[in-house]
């Protein structure tokens, strides 16, 4: 706290939080990557819009670095301040602000948690339907940063789509409210948009506006265990084209190992090498017919080995933690990650590129990979050997991943679905976007954020 910088940013920001314990300093440096060391200046923790201004004022006037903060759960580098960067964390601008029944929103701080923001849509008797396993730890502002997706976007889209308004204060400093809840506005670019999944580039959010919706009917949860990989994509199609679907997850035989040796339980007593976790509106008793023959038809077909209906939400919960808790399963083995998108359509076809892919590639690692079918994203986990070399693993899943890169180009698909580009996927970012489009998105970023001190390093070089 000697430092004069940092004497001066106190001074203009009254009552702002600074941490510069060795101790803070890694815990908010970096995120649930650890490829790189966290280095930053220090940590302030705003309380309010007023005192994040001062911030990004102070940091143009200076020359520092800004990396914005929620609840680092991202998997692609995006919060990590490695070069001695001014963390900025909104975890202590965590409120409710208010709820307008009429239009249903619900106005929040940018720190507030995902399970939190749940809670508060429940009390008013309506859902937020984004959701995922981090929910209790990563932070609206950060959802808004990355586009989060989730367990249930089959059914009602990403972070995108829930957004009514929001509130940035932009790389130059100056404040945005950004659309105010409109469901109808046709006047100029939508900046909103713009901000939803550019990664703390652009602006900080600081404040949202969430669209809420009717709670969901009941539903029911099934685990299905599957024969091959082919399965996948046909089960799926038997089941949205017979019920209501909800969610549809699937994980493989592997990533069951891992979470059942972390603590869950086993549901099903054959060993297949694919499984899905699949939820479905159960209204009356014609939906739970629909569901039953669903099932007997996939059994039918050879595509559906053996299955299990949750009788109650205990048993619903024990499904779905095969599913939620193979991340932090394999969280220990510090694995190398790809976060991949395609359309539906294409999917079975690059499935059998990708598996190929990796086998040849991966001949003596294990690779662990599940995702969520219904919306075309698939999460590869690759586990280093305990005799090789960290540096001598990552360059070898660097290069792997400029041939999966290549491989999503030419299926028409996306390096990173839902975690952002980082620094993780920086490299391959021409393999999503045309040279076009890169030079357009670093204007922009030029545009909101001309001296350069948000984020930088992460989603461009």
């Amino acid at each position: 706290m000697t430092d004069p910088r940092l004497t001066d940013l106190a001074d203009r920001a009254p009552g702002l939080r600074l941490l510069t314990e060795l101790a803070d300093l890694i815990h908010y440096g970096r995120d649930w990557t650890r490829r790189w060391g966290p280095a930053p200046l220090a940590v302030a923790l705003p309380v309010s819009v007023d005192q994040v201004r001062a911030i990004v004022r102070w940091a143009n006037d200076r020359q520092i670095a800004l990396v914005p903060s929620g609840g680092r759960t991202g998997l692609s580098g995006g919060a990590v301040a490695a070069r001695g960067e001014l963390v900025l964390s909104l975890e202590r601008m965590n409120r409710v602000l208010g709820f307008d029944a009429t239009d249903r929103l619900l106005e929040v701080e940018a720190g507030i948690t995902l399970h939190a923001v749940h809670e508060a849509a429940r009390a008013h008797g309506l859902l937020y339907p984004v959701d995922f396993a981090a929910r209790g730890s990563c932070t609206i502002g950060g959802n808004v940063a990355t586009n989060a997706g989730g367990i249930r976007v089959v059914r009602y889209g990403t972070t995108r789509e829930w957004i009514g308004g929001l509130t940035v204060v932009a790389g130059n400093g100056e404040l945005l409210e950004l659309n105010r809840g409109l469901v109808k506005n046709s006047s100029g670019y939508d900046l909103r948009q713009l901000m939803i999944g550019s990664e703390g580039t652009l602006g900080v959010v600081v404040g949202a506006q969430l669209k809420l919706t009717e709670s969901p009917p009941p539903a029911r949860t099934m685990l299905l265990a599957l024969p091959h990989m082919d399965a996948l994509m046909r089960v799926f199609s038997l089941f949205r084209s017979q019920l209501k679907l909800q969610a549809f997850e699937f994980f493989t035989d592997m990533a069951l190992r891992h979470v059942l040796a972390h603590g869950a339980q086993r549901a099903i007593d054959s060993d297949q090498p694919y499984y899905v976790v699949t939820e479905y509106d159960a209204v009356d008793e014609r939906d739970e017919h629909a569901a039953l023959q669903a099932f007997e038809s996939g059994v039918r077909e050879g595509w559906i080995s053996d299955g299990v209906i949750a009788q109650n939400e205990a048993q619903a919960a024990t499904l779905w933690r095969l599913r939620e808790g193979i991340t932090e399963s394999l969280a220990p083995s510090k694995p190398y990650k790809n976060d991949i998108a395609l359309r539906i359509g294409t999917m079975p076809a690059f499935l059998h590129e990708m598996q190929a892919l990796l086998a040849r590639e991966y001949p003596q690692m294990e690779v662990v990979w599940f995702g969520h079918i219904g919306d075309g994203n698939l999460h590869i986990n690759v586990l280093p050997p305990q005799d090789m070399a960290q540096a001598e693993f990552l360059a070898r899943c660097e290069r792997v991943t400029q041939l999966l890169a290549d491989a999503l180009q030419r299926h028409g698909g996306s390096i990173s679905a839902e975690h952002g580009i980082g620094l993780v996927k920086r490299a391959y970012l021409g393999s999503t976007r045309s040279a076009a489009e890169i030079a357009l998105m670093r204007g922009v970023r030029n545009a909101f954020d001309p001296n350069g001190i948000l984020n930088p390093g992460k989603l461009f070089d």
